[in-house]
Order: C-alpha cells, then structure tokens, then sequence
C-alpha cells in the first residue's frame, strides 16, 4: 500500500502508543473510533464534525482525540488491520514467511474491506487534489505497513541473495501484498478470498524461486584470521 510509509510516527505499532491505554480517555476514544468504523461500514466517511454529530459528542471533544480527518482514518485503518501490526513471523524460511504473511494477512483484508476501500479513496483524493493544487497537503493520510512486514518477514533471504536482490523482492512482493491487490482480484476477476489466496500465495513462491536463482549472494572475506 506504500505511498510514503507511514503518518507520523512511522507505523501502526507506534501510532498506536499514542492512544490512552486505559480509563476514560480510552473509553472515549475507542467510542468514537467504533462510531467513525460504523459509518464508513454503511458508505460515510466522516468529517471530524461529522463524527461528533454521530457519537452525540461536542466538536471540541472529536478533535481531541482526532486532531485531524487523516489522524482518524489512520486509527480506523489500524484498528481495521488490527493483529496484523504486530504479526512475527514463526518459521526461518523467507518463503514459508511470506506464506504465513499473506494467510494470515488477506483473511483480515476481507473482514475490514468497507473500511479499507474508504481509506484508499481518501488517500487517492488527497494526492490528486495535491497534485492539482500543487501544493502539499499539510495533514495528509498516507498509507503503508508492508514495507516493514516484509522486509521482517524476508530478513532471512538477504543473506542467500545479497542486498540488491533482496530489495528488489521485497518491492515485487509489494505488488501481491495489500489492499489494492485484494481489490483488484476481487472487483476485476471477480474471485473469493480463497481464490485470491491462492493466487498471492502462488505469485509469492514463484517471485522468491525467483531471487534465489538469480540472486547473488554477498561476497565472503578471503582474509585469513592469523
């Protein structure tokens, strides 16, 4: 979903920290963030404003918590994806981690897609009026975990393929990774999540098969230790 990786701070797992763990303020903000998933579920996606209206709450009290529209589309797309932020892989074999990524991950997708297509929509609008304006959104919303997953879930491979190789999977597993992806499969080809599984699952073990036969592995001292 890369657009420039995360908002600030830099992922999910971060922004999350922000959040009020426990006690009132928690109560509120898991409120209001419950409220804003319902109306993108029925098709709104909420103004600030909008959002205070719904949960019956004052403006004031909305911004408090979401300073901004892009602050809580950010909080409605990390609660959507929910465990997936903190997935860790099991297995030492970059292929069969990426395969647990993608098992684990799409399943996810589905559930929350109402909510996800609306933060990709935001996400396109925001960068066209960008690019129209051509000026910078100051509080844009910008998507993106699966730089990090991936690279963490492909930390093994670096050291069969070398550095170029690895990077250069990484960037093609993005293709077959995220929401756009699921979209795609879905509104175009018309599949289920099981198809669609199968397909990024398939795609995933042929790009890999791929970086080992072709990668180049880093190149070993031939210094003697005296």
């Amino acid at each position: 979903m890369s657009l420039k990786e995360a908002m600030e701070p830099k992922n999910g797992a971060a922004r999350a920290q922000r959040a009020p763990a426990a006690g009132p303020r928690a109560r509120m903000r898991k409120a209001l963030l419950n409220t804003a998933m319902t109306m993108m579920a029925e098709g709104r996606t909420p103004s600030i404003s909008q959002l205070a209206e719904e949960a019956e709450v004052s403006r004031a009290t909305a911004y408090r918590y979401f300073p901004t529209q892009s602050d809580l589309i950010a909080a409605v797309v990390d609660e959507s994806l929910g465990p997936i932020l903190s997935w860790q892989p099991s297995s030492t074999d970059p292929a069969e981690r990426i395969d647990e990524l993608l098992v684990y991950a799409y399943p996810r997708l589905e559930e929350f897609e109402v909510q996800l297509r609306a933060a990709i929509q935001i996400s396109l609008k925001q960068g066209a009026e960008e690019r129209a304006s051509k000026q910078k959104n100051k509080h844009p919303f910008v998507r993106g975990n699966r730089v990090e997953f991936l690279k963490r879930a492909l930390e093994p491979l670096k050291d069969e393929v070398g550095e170029e190789a690895f990077l250069k999977t990484a960037r093609a597993l993005s293709m077959i990774y995220g929401t756009e992806v699921f979209l795609v499969l879905k509104d175009i080809w018309h599949l289920d999540l099981e198809e669609i599984t199968d397909i990024v699952r398939w795609t995933a073990d042929g790009i890999i098969r791929h970086a080992r036969a072709t990668g180049k592995p880093p190149a070993k001292s031939s210094r003697r230790r005296l």
